[in-house]
């Protein structure tokens, strides 16, 4: 079935109880049996049911299996955070004495992972330059335990070629982890293109309204598993009412997807016409450096894009001035968002590593709501207006 049927009815064909129409939240700690036997049964995986939350929930399970049927996976385990989706599997997959290679401009968070927490675990991590291929690939040949892609990439919307990196990571012997986040598995399944397991901040696009925090892991019925069972022990579940909202928010994700790639493309294309903008970032621009990979492994370009002002013009005045943009770090929420990388998704790095990772700081990250698009380039067209 087509992804929009499968948003709304994975996870919940079966039915739920009382005949309900819409999935319950469950919001149960625990989980009671009239017997030892059949408690026995379920704590020891020979018949379906739930234990103990920390553990599994049914509110959970139901977002879990729309997430594992939209990314086209075997098994999905959901997290806390986005964060804690990445951090879990990176933790489970890494040892001490162990490499991973990724490129130098991840989300923030991640990257502060790569440069500050593996290091003190032993583990040896090489960030190549994301905009140079042959250099991430021959890190890639030395050999690594690990592959960390992300694409596009947060916020200079780089993008990367999964199929030829998924492939060298595995002729290497390489678990291969792609974040796919702002392309949504509406846009794009990394897992088809090769990669072993992918990873969602659920807070943003999958929820869509910015009022859950959660992520998502997908792929492999052993590898997630294996990240389950860290989670299980670390205790970075999800709350059952965060995945109610996520599982809700799933049900639209198509719609919106649809709305914030037309949206994104007509801005991107209104930004690189205006004179107070020195340069656009969004891999659907035939200017985009890597829009001939986007096209070939992308469905859409996805709701967020990026745009640096020439010199004399104000990040700050232009930002303060929009009326249609929340001023917040997040992104792909129905609300059109804006920020810069100090204050959004590189706030953990100094100055000088935004610069190495290829973020001018005159850069503001336009998250594309779904708001009337009219509205939004006449909104930006009076915040450009002067310096």
């Amino acid at each position: 079935m087509g992804r929009a049927t499968e948003a709304l009815w994975a996870g919940e064909r079966s039915g739920h109880p009382f005949g309900a129409a819409q999935m319950p939240l469950v919001p149960a700690i625990s989980f009671g049996y009239d017997t030892v036997e059949s408690w026995s049964d379920v704590a020891l995986n020979r018949a379906p049911g739930h234990i103990y939350s920390r553990n599994t929930n049914p509110t959970l399970a139901v977002l879990e299996e729309k997430m594992r049927v939209l990314e086209g996976a075997a098994a999905a385990v959901s997290f806390s955070s986005g964060m804690a989706a990445i951090s879990n599997t990176l933790y489970t997959l890494l040892r001490p004495g162990d490499r991973i290679v990724s490129v130098t401009d991840t989300y923030g968070g991640t990257n502060r992972i790569f440069t500050e927490f593996l290091p003190r675990m032993g583990v040896e991590v090489a960030l190549a330059r994301t905009h140079d291929e042959e250099e991430i690939l021959q890190e890639i040949a030395k050999g690594c335990h690990v592959l960390y892609l992300e694409t596009p990439t947060n916020p200079t919307l780089k993008v990367l070629d999964l199929r030829k990196l998924c492939a060298a990571g595995r002729a290497v012997g390489a678990v291969v982890v792609t974040d796919n986040t702002v392309a949504t598995p509406v846009n794009q399944n990394p897992l088809a293109l090769g990669s072993h397991l992918v990873v969602h901040s659920a807070s943003k696009f999958l929820c869509g309204h910015g009022d859950a925090l959660g992520g998502i892991l997908c792929g492999s019925e052993e590898l997630v598993h294996q990240v389950f069972a860290y989670r299980e022990i670390n205790g970075a579940v999800l709350d059952p009412f965060a995945a109610y909202l996520i599982a809700r928010g799933l049900k639209t994700l198509v719609l919106r997807v649809e709305r914030h790639n037309s949206n994104a493309m007509t801005v991107a294309r209104f930004l690189q016409e205006h004179p107070a903008v020195e340069d656009v970032f969004y891999p659907g621009l035939e200017s985009h450096a890597m829009h001939a990979v986007a096209a070939s492994q992308m469905r859409g370009f996805g709701g967020m894009l990026s745009f640096s002002l020439r010199e004399g013009y104000s990040v700050s005045g232009v930002l303060e001035r929009l009326h249609l943009a929340y001023r917040a770090a997040s992104l792909g929420h129905v609300e059109t968002f804006a920020g810069i990388p100090a204050t959004t998704s590189h706030v953990e790095c100094t100055a000088e590593q935004r610069a190495a990772m290829g973020i001018p700081e005159r850069l503001i990250r336009y998250s594309v709501g779904i708001e009337d698009v009219n509205d939004l380039t006449a909104d930006l067209a009076q915040a450009l207006e002067r310096p």
